[in-house]
């Protein structure tokens, strides 16, 4: 019980510097790619990036998810 505490401690500690990332990320994007319609490389750049992140999660539980479907058959036998 004292570990989950001091864990859940810290996350509230860190998580408004965590969250206080996203508008500068979202201020960088609009300023970059408004201001430089012929190439504007930082604000792809930044999209990419989002869904790389975004994709990760789903691809881990569908190959966990896979894997245990799997094991699951197998062994239903």
């Amino acid at each position: 019980m004292k570990k989950f505490f001091v864990f859940a401690l810290l996350v509230f500690f860190f998580s408004s510097s965590i969250y206080s990332q996203c508008p500068m990320c979202k201020a960088a994007l609009t300023s970059n790619r408004s201001h430089s319609k012929n190439n504007p490389i930082v604000g792809n750049g930044i999209n990419k990036g989002i869904l790389m992140l975004l994709a990760t999660p789903y691809l881990l539980l569908g190959t966990a998810g896979l894997f245990y479907y799997q094991y699951k058959r197998k062994h239903a036998r």
